[in-house]
């Protein structure tokens, strides 16, 4: 089993000057600490918005800052918002990309539709079609990201014409592709297109390579005291949970002046045992936690540290001893699942390539050439200083001696 830490950037009320660059900054440090205690994955968010819950607006400037402070840790979008209101594919592929090229080939590339009324209706987007937009958007950024040139798309939801769209990703032929999976009919779905879920047969890939792995999001605490280590994280998950729901089920939020946090103390914090909170206590507890995700077939196990009102020191000092006294023992039997689970699925995943059908590359004779704007618009006084207007192509052409 691999292991991360998974990031909202969850910032309560009430707010004082400066609260948002620590919490950044906090991040950042905890990441790198990830790092260099061997932790596998760091996931970052996109929302919009979404105030207390998610201040993680713009996930590829964070995660290239981490890109540059760490070594090892994979850096996943958990997830890019793939509608094309939110980002057009062309912009996802390029930014992908880049976050790749910056950290030597780290990047896991999560995707998703999102589901707040928030979100969607400050950028337009209609929910009965998210979904189609998503997987339109999706299978045509990664075509961007291995196509040159990509040859265009006319869809339902975008288009654009013929663009060799760069740079291209470290990884071939792109970064592990992940879907945001909060239903078993979604993973079902992640499962069909060969995304981020485990499954016996992929039926056609959305991507060009399968990414045959799910991840699970929990909870985390530790403390070589249980009722400690309860203590420092039961609040921030609860208020991670009780802030998620007012955002997604049952809230009325009036943007800049709603208190979640003042409302999740009025609801008298509610506590008590949950799928999430099984990941506090100590460290011989959450080893038989994850041992059980293990036997269930679960690949990874992202943890939700940062909640609410945890502490910063607090967060450090757990995965430390994650790391010295529970995390040896699933990386030492990692390697040996990771390939007997490789050779049982490349039957089924080499059926599911030959089954895609791939978007033809174009031949020289079709690839259509762009005159620049220059060459036919601005007009400008000649250089010479004769007076007569020419195109600003014309003026830059003619001091290489190009007609324009």
């Amino acid at each position: 089993m691999k292991f991360g830490i998974f990031y909202e950037h969850q910032l309560p009320r009430p707010w004082v000057s400066g609260d948002e660059q620590r919490l950044i900054q906090d991040a950042l440090d905890q990441i790198e600490l990830a790092d260099k205690l061997g932790i596998d994955y760091a996931w970052e968010v996109e929302h919009h918005f979404l105030e207390e819950y998610a201040h993680s607006s713009a996930p590829e400037v964070f995660l290239a800052a981490a890109s540059q402070r760490t070594k090892q840790i994979r850096l996943g979008h958990g997830i890019v918002l793939m509608p094309p209101a939110y980002n057009h594919p062309a912009r996802v592929a390029e930014r992908i990309a880049t976050l790749d090229l910056v950290s030597n080939g780290r990047v896991e590339f999560g995707s998703g539709e999102s589901s707040s009324a928030l979100e969607l209706g400050g950028f337009g987007v209609p929910y009965e079609q998210k979904r189609d937009m998503w997987r339109e958007a999706l299978e045509q950024t990664l075509n961007m990201m291995v196509l040159e040139p990509y040859p265009g798309f006319s869809g339902k939801y975008f288009s654009m014409p013929p663009r060799n769209v760069v740079p291209k990703p470290v990884q071939r032929p792109h970064p592990p592709v992940w879907v945001a999976c909060s239903s078993r009919e979604t993973i079902k779905l992640a499962a069909r297109l060969g995304i981020g879920a485990l499954t016996f047969a992929f039926v056609v890939p959305i991507g060009h390579s399968v990414n045959p792995n799910v991840a699970m999001i929990a909870g985390f605490s530790v403390h070589q005291d249980a009722d400690e280590a309860r203590r420092r994280g039961l609040d921030g998950f609860n208020f991670f949970s009780y802030a998620l729901g007012h955002h997604y089920i049952f809230g009325k939020h009036k943007p800049g002046r709603t208190s979640i946090w003042q409302a999740f103390e009025d609801a008298g914090k509610p506590g008590g045992e949950a799928v999430g909170t099984r990941g506090m206590g100590t460290p011989q507890m959450l080893r038989d936690h994850l041992t059980g995700f293990g036997e269930a077939g679960v690949d990874q196990v992202a943890f939700i540290q940062q909640g609410g009102r945890n502490r910063h020191e607090h967060i450090c000092e757990a995965l430390e001893l994650f790391a010295r006294e529970v995390m040896p023992e699933f990386k030492d039997a990692e390697e040996k699942r990771k390939k007997r689970k490789a050779a049982e699925l490349a039957p089924f995943i080499d059926k599911a390539m030959a089954r895609k059908k791939q978007m033809p590359a174009m031949r020289d004779e079709d690839i259509p050439t762009v005159a620049a704007l220059g060459a036919v618009t601005t007009p400008q006084p000649d250089a010479a200083g004769d007076g007569k207007p020419q195109s600003l192509g014309a003026a830059i052409a003619s001091r290489f001696g190009k007609s324009s």
